[in-house]
């Protein structure tokens, strides 16, 4: 399995708890890489989206479960690919959704999180490698880890309804870093 360059570990995090902030959208280097577009998941659109909005056939958006009104989600396609993705390439990518410019795959190796029922993300977060500008920088990556770990402990001890996705819990670990000490 080739590696992929993830990028430095301590920018990398700042970036992500920015995008997670929502100060920004996340840098991920995808390539020719279409895994979660590919991968049977519903894109959640807030109503403040006008433009993305715009772009999207009515159609192909349905109220957003336990969400306010105005909230969507667009689904996928019999393949489980979204229906943006034409060609292998997004149609609407300048126009995309805020879930869609903040998703980062590299968020699963950082928190030490192997994403669930979704292979080809898996696959592609097993091949991303941090680099580390020093040793604080391995600290800290050790750290969201470990947190990384709690998240999961504490989410074996619920009843399976009421576990979050391996996507929440890794994003969780990586919020837990903001963290004062």
């Amino acid at each position: 399995m080739t590696s992929i360059p993830a990028g430095e570990f301590s920018a990398w995090l700042t970036g992500m708890l920015a995008a997670i902030a929502g100060e920004q959208g996340s840098d991920v280097p995808c390539g020719e890489c279409t895994a979660c577009c590919s991968s049977s998941q519903f894109v959640h659109i807030g109503p403040d989206e006008a433009d993305t909005l715009a772009h999207i056939d009515p159609r192909l958006l349905f109220p957003a479960p336990l969400q306010p009104a105005g909230h969507v989600v667009m689904g996928y396609d019999e393949r489980g690919r979204c229906p943006m993705l034409i060609d292998e390439v997004c149609s609407i990518y300048e126009h995309r959704p805020r879930t869609c410019r903040t998703y980062d795959c590299r968020v699963f190796p950082a928190a030490g999180i192997e994403p669930d029922d979704k292979p080809l993300i898996a696959d592609r977060a097993r091949r991303w490698e941090f680099v580390y500008a020093d040793d604080d920088a391995r600290a800290l990556h050790d750290a969201v880890r470990a947190a990384g770990q709690m998240v999961r402990d504490r989410e074996q001890a619920l009843p399976e309804a009421a576990r979050s996705n391996t996507t929440r819990m890794a994003v969780a670990a990586v919020e837990l870093s903001r963290r004062p000490r």
